[in-house]
């Protein structure tokens, strides 16, 4: 399994609605509201590289209100 932290830069007013929306999203474990340089980061859990960039670049991108992300695949 590849695990990874999805940081999520949201339009204001926005974060409630989008960690309800990254949270549906299939591979998502949990999405938390966080202070400081992002609003929102996700933990998603996949098979694959190839499941955290469709999670990451097609499913939480596509979502109306996300500024951009940054993507972390855990080591260990």
């Amino acid at each position: 399994m590849v695990k990874a932290y999805i940081m999520v830069t949201a339009h204001t007013g926005e974060a409630d609605r989008l960690k309800t929306a990254i949270e549906a999203i299939d591979g998502v474990e949990r999405a938390h509201i966080v202070a400081g340089d992002v609003d929102i980061i996700a933990v998603a859990d996949v098979e694959t590289p190839a499941g955290v960039k469709d999670i990451a670049a097609t499913e939480i991108q596509s979502v109306d209100g996300v500024g951009g992300t940054q993507t972390y695949i855990a080591m260990d």
